[in-house]
């Protein structure tokens, strides 16, 4: 049986060679981007978002002290380092608490209530709860499925007439600018560690948690609400280590020896990493 030349195995064998060196994956954006890591492996890293449409709406007064403390858990906003610009999110993007300390670009649109900012940036620290008594159009902004942000006063005046009450806003997920490393506060008793993540770079988002005091291995933590994990364990005069992985874009990364053996609620205690 005669034999003859196929052009397109030809083909076919680069595309499949150029896969594997990653050179058409590049090219095309297949897969996660990542950052080099330790040993050479990846990381990944959080991305921005395409824009969307949604609105805005204000709660509290110039002062923002209706946003302190908040569902998220983050407390004192200022002295936690969120500062004012921040938003309380509908259900659909409050998504159980795992949207806190997720951050958002909002610019307004198609209105005459409208400055002339390119953007600001806020990070979600509450919820903007449902309010079935009234229409999703005409007073429950908050209610599923709606995507809606409930911003302090005084970032809502950074785009718009406060005046308006309601306006149409582009929004979009990007990342969370952090300095430093994640903060850890602690709550609870000698049997029940309760602890309040914060300052979570990248997507600002955490999936699962873990601790692991000096004497002990890893213990899987719960989601409590917001953005508190817990561990009902007696972890007194251990050195505690946390290890916690992102929500979006599931990266992991571990503070060791985070909280001394001496540790105590109520403290914050600083680490030295963070998300991508």
């Amino acid at each position: 049986m005669a034999s003859f030349f196929n052009p397109w195995s030809l083909i076919s064998f680069f595309i499949i060679a150029l896969t594997a060196t990653g050179i058409i994956g590049k090219a095309m954006g297949v897969g996660v981007p990542k950052v080099p890591g330790a040993g050479g492996y990846g990381v990944p890293v959080f991305r921005s978002s395409a824009w969307s449409l949604a609105h805005a709406t204000f709660y509290g007064d110039e002062s923002a002290s209706a946003t302190m403390g908040g569902a998220c858990g983050y407390g004192n906003l200022i002295q936690n380092g969120y500062g004012t610009d921040t938003a309380a999110l509908s259900t659909t993007l409050f998504n159980n608490g795992y949207g806190c300390g997720t951050c958002y670009q909002l610019k307004c649109v198609q209105s005459p209530h409208c400055y002339n900012v390119p953007y600001i940036r806020v990070t979600a620290t509450n919820l903007c709860p449902p309010n079935w008594a009234q229409d999703s159009n005409n007073g429950g902004w908050c209610n599923p499925p709606r995507v809606h942000f409930d911003m302090s006063k005084p970032a809502f005046m950074k785009i718009a007439d406060w005046k308006a009450g309601i306006i149409p806003v582009m929004y979009r997920r990007v990342p969370c600018v952090a300095p430093g490393g994640v903060r850890f506060q602690f709550q609870g008793n000698g049997y029940w560690l309760l602890v309040y993540v914060m300052n979570v770079g990248g997507g600002g988002d955490i999936a699962s948690m873990w601790v692991k005091g000096s004497k002990t291995g890893w213990i899987s933590m719960s989601h409590n609400w917001g953005a508190s994990y817990q561990a009902f364990a007696s972890l007194g005069g251990q050195a505690l280590s946390f290890k916690i992985t992102s929500y979006t874009s599931k990266e992991t990364i571990i503070a060791y020896n985070v909280a001394p053996p001496n540790w105590s609620v109520g403290l914050t205690y600083k680490s030295n990493v963070n998300f991508h």
